[in-house]
């Protein structure tokens, strides 16, 4: 994509959509934490299914950990992954209370010092809770990178650099929220719903199928 498509992509996802949040349930930096990595390898729907039992009993580092292992491995043992998932949540609320007061640190290097935080994980609760700027890369916008010619990449990293890059400043802040609803509801992995896309005049996509 030009310079002019991006900025016209981004500027109709706006237009559609001005202030677009995150589909996970959470009311704090630390329920949004856990939630983001409860998250890996498992839909938004499951995990919030999974976590209003969870943050009822626990939504504090201090919670959890009395909470123990078991006890958040019985709230979450619907999701993916969920004995890793619940060795990782008390292993950082852990942490948190030992290290930061309870709190969540606003650092990108602190929060990928955590238990199953990565860079995805942190650059997710930088934007959404802290606010900054970030592209989390998750399949959907790797996806969406590559095959829209927004910031095509051969690693999550290299389409995550490319979007910063490319994507005009005061379209950063919601960029990745954007994204993400648009991979999931539209521009889906096996059968992109090119005849309902908003942005397709801008789309690079060879394969689009309209009509």
């Amino acid at each position: 994509m030009t310079k002019a498509q991006i900025d016209g992509f981004f500027a109709t996802l706006a237009a559609a959509n001005p202030d677009p949040k995150t589909e996970l349930e959470y009311s704090s930096a630390y329920t949004l934490l856990v939630a983001v990595v409860l998250s890996a390898q498992a839909t938004d729907v499951s995990v919030n299914k999974a976590t209003r039992g969870l943050f009822a009993a626990a939504d504090t580092p201090a919670k959890m950990v009395a909470l123990g292992e078991d006890g958040i491995r019985d709230h979450i043992k619907t999701i993916g992954l969920f004995n890793a998932k619940a060795k990782n949540v008390l292993a950082l609320s852990q942490i948190l209370l030992d290290r930061f007061n309870g709190d969540v640190p606003a650092r990108r290097e602190d929060l990928e010092a955590l238990p199953g935080v990565g860079r995805k994980t942190a650059n997710v609760v930088l934007n959404v809770y802290f606010g900054e700027p970030t592209m989390a890369v998750d399949t959907h916008i790797f996806r969406l990178g590559n095959r829209t010619g927004l910031a095509p990449g051969a690693t999550p990293l290299a389409v995550e650099e490319a979007l910063l890059k490319r994507i005009p400043v005061q379209w950063l802040r919601h960029a990745h929220h954007w994204l993400i609803l648009h991979g999931r509801y539209i521009c889906k992995a096996r059968k992109p719903e090119c005849d309902r896309c908003p942005v397709t005049e801008f789309c690079r996509y060879k394969g689009k199928s309209i009509g």
